[in-house]
């Protein structure tokens, strides 16, 4: 039997993850997850692709979403309240347009200190619209495209074995910045296959394989890069048909509703791979 074994969210794209054990799933995601971002004083989005330092900074949302405390190492914690009703500025996500609430010069100023570099935060809009790719279209806040990205253990698990196999010691989980990880399935890449599944309250479509990128690479508690692993070993058996490597897979919400660690995984809709 398929069971959540471990749900995270990460309220500041880029940033370090919060672990929980349950969560709510809204239309864009578990509530919170990347509905913050970190952007350059142009409005472009940073991330550890060329900021891995952002990895250090620890955010903690609280109640209601309306406080957000920033924390990392040998620094001071700042807490600031979160502005929903702000004036809109421009932000630019891989190039594709959106707006963003600025969160105040004290953000910006902590950000820029922590990364060494002029920045600052923004936050999804209340009325912030985007659809998302894939086979099931849906919506997100600021990930890179679709609302939840699942893995499974026997998938991580197999990694590890061809790590071992190459003499490389096993990657963090934390590398692939999940929201859910599933145990029971005795394949690896089963997530690849589900096209329709359930979770507790929650239903999600498969949308499309999760291209892998250099964030993988940047040790999540040093915040720099830690050298070839996972791509190079991962490029030797998950390259996708339509380019890059696959780990994981992307999902759309098609039924919003609580989600629990211990949650049984049913999947309504097998299909075949992409890859």
């Amino acid at each position: 039997m398929a069971r959540v074994v471990e749900l995270s969210y990460f309220p500041i794209k880029s940033c370090a993850g919060t672990s929980v054990t349950e969560a709510l799933v809204t239309p864009a995601g578990l509530a919170h997850d990347r509905s913050f971002m970190v952007v350059s004083e142009q409005g472009v989005f940073r991330t550890q692709r060329r900021d891995p330092r952002l990895a250090l900074i620890q955010p903690v949302v609280g109640p209601e979403g309306t406080r957000l405390e920033l924390h990392a190492p040998d620094t001071e914690p700042l807490t600031i309240e979160v502005d929903t009703s702000g004036a809109r500025r421009a932000v630019d996500l891989f190039g594709a347009p959106y707006q963003g609430i600025d969160q105040g010069d004290p953000a910006a100023s902590w950000l820029s200190d922590v990364l060494r570099t002029p920045s600052r935060l923004v936050r999804v809009p209340p009325d912030h619209h985007r659809v998302t790719d894939g086979r099931t279209p849906g919506t997100s806040g600021y990930a890179d495209s679709c609302a939840l990205h699942v893995v499974s253990r026997a998938t991580l698990d197999l990694l590890d074995r061809r790590l071992a196999a190459r003499g490389a010691p096993p990657v963090p989980a934390n590398r692939f910045r999940t929201n859910v990880v599933i145990d029971g399935w005795d394949d690896a890449h089963t997530e690849d296959r589900t096209h329709r599944l359930s979770i507790g309250e929650a239903e999600l479509g498969y949308a499309k394989p999760a291209i892998r990128c250099a964030v993988t690479l940047v040790d999540q508690e040093s915040g720099t890069r830690a050298g070839p692993e996972p791509l190079r070993t991962l490029a030797t058996y998950r390259r996708a048909a339509e380019g890059g490597i696959a780990f994981g897979a992307k999902f759309a919400v098609l039924r919003p509703g609580k989600v629990s660690v211990g949650d049984e995984v049913t999947v309504t809709e097998w299909g075949g791979s992409e890859l």
